[in-house]
């Protein structure tokens, strides 16, 4: 991590911790439909980890002690970095400045997944399987179709390369969203009937049509399917629920575990004061896993807008990674012959 990283993430880490609880006196703030006000654009960058370390067991929160030390850790770390050689050019990685998992509003938690108790994502179900991914050789080659995020299962055609490679979707745009390296921003529009929650990467917008209860959804035809599944919500006091199924199938589960055929997807937004809303997401896929889990991630109001976000790995990425392996095919071809 760079000095300049580590100094927010110091920085962040110190302001935040407080932020994830609601103050008992706070009050929504209401649309002109009388509607919790989601609206605005958050960012739900974290260092908590997804799963709970086992050390912690059922505990979901770091002590105070814990904290601290966390924090004489990061400023140890930042205060090495100052008599550290500075890294330039071409020695360091083009991403590196955009890194943004500084944890703004949960770094208290000792996992995001609450549900299983044991902060864990559950076993998986007979005959469910997870691709594994590479980003040069074929040698872990996968049945198609590619399931996987990033990198690829192979490089015979571009069927075979990760679906962000493939621009098709985001690396953390979800639904749901996880918590990743950048663009880790979500922008949320209301009126009285409709919710419309946009994402940073990859521009995927949702339009969720908002009923009274669940029982006033009409589910659609099971041959309609869709990359981000068919959303539909309502409100459960102040929190806005969102169901979503009827996924393609040709998204993972979970990362790249299992499909999503079979995923009911349930999303809870919670405002918990003025910066701050708790995002909630179960994934329900008995497919895929023995057990539903649920995790929490506070998403944190940003005083800003989401600019146009246009990817182009599928444009440039995908015809060099293809040109390259036919060079490498023809050397093999040449050094037989």
């Amino acid at each position: 991590m760079n000095k300049i990283n580590s100094q927010l993430l110091l920085a962040l880490t110190l302001i935040i911790p407080f932020g994830t609880f609601a103050a008992d006196d706070y009050e929504v703030p209401r649309t002109q439909w009388g509607q919790p006000d989601l609206q605005g654009v958050w960012n739900f960058s974290s260092n908590v980890p997804l799963q709970r370390p086992t050390q912690y067991g059922e505990r979901e929160f770091l002590t105070e002690q814990e904290i601290a030390d966390v924090l004489a850790r990061r400023a140890e770390a930042d205060a090495n970095s100052d008599s550290a050689l500075p890294i330039s050019g071409v020695d360091e990685s083009y991403n590196d400045f955009w890194i943004e998992n500084a944890g703004i509003g949960d770094t208290v938690r000792t996992s995001h997944i609450v549900y299983p108790t044991n902060g864990r994502i559950p076993p998986l179900a007979e005959g469910a399987t997870t691709q594994i991914g590479n980003y040069g050789s074929a040698t872990t080659r996968a049945t198609r179709p590619a399931l996987i995020i990033a990198g690829g299962i192979g490089t015979d055609g571009p069927e075979d390369r990760g679906l962000s490679e493939r621009c098709l979707v985001g690396f953390n745009a979800g639904p749901p969203f996880i918590p990743s390296l950048y663009n880790n921003n979500v922008q949320i529009f209301q009126n009285k009937d409709h919710v419309v929650i946009l994402t940073e990467m990859v521009h995927d917008a949702r339009t969720v049509p908002i009923s009274d209860s669940p029982a006033d959804f009409a589910a659609i035809d099971d041959n309609v399917r869709f990359w981000s599944g068919d959303s539909r919500g309502y409100w459960d006091g102040d929190t806005l629920v969102v169901e979503t199924r009827n996924f393609n199938g040709l998204t993972g589960s979970f990362g790249s575990t299992g499909t999503s055929t079979d995923k009911l997807l349930i999303e809870r937004f919670t405002r918990t004061n003025q910066v701050t809303v708790d995002y909630e997401f179960t994934i329900d896929d008995p497919s895929t896993y023995l057990d539903k889990f649920t995790a929490i991630v506070s998403m944190t109001k940003v005083a800003g807008l989401l600019y146009e976000y246009a990817c182009h790995e599928g444009n440039y990425g995908m015809v060099n990674i293809l040109r390259g392996a036919r060079v490498q095919e023809a050397d093999v071809l040449a050094a037989e012959n």
